[in-house]
């Protein structure tokens, strides 16, 4: 191929100067997907169902509690 487009693609063909960091990137995705994977599937039900859904809970006992408690309390503009 001796036309200028043959000529460029031998060129980009021969360049191996970014393989070092798409090498370095494809290792660190090939360790950091089976983590996510993992904490998806096993830490995110644990979260969900003891840490948000507990968090919640409160919330809403609370909210509860505060809305019982502004209709317990004497309204101070009657006379």
């Amino acid at each position: 191929m001796n036309t200028p487009l043959g000529n460029l693609l031998k060129k980009i063909h021969q360049d191996e100067r970014g393989a070092v960091s798409i090498e370095t990137i494809l290792v660190v995705a090939a360790i950091a997907v089976p983590i996510l994977i993992f904490m998806m599937k096993v830490g995110f039900p644990y979260i969900r169902d003891n840490v948000f859904k507990k968090g919640m809970d409160d919330l809403i006992g609370e909210s509860k509690n505060a809305y019982d408690q502004t209709w317990e309390t004497p309204n101070n503009f009657s006379n």
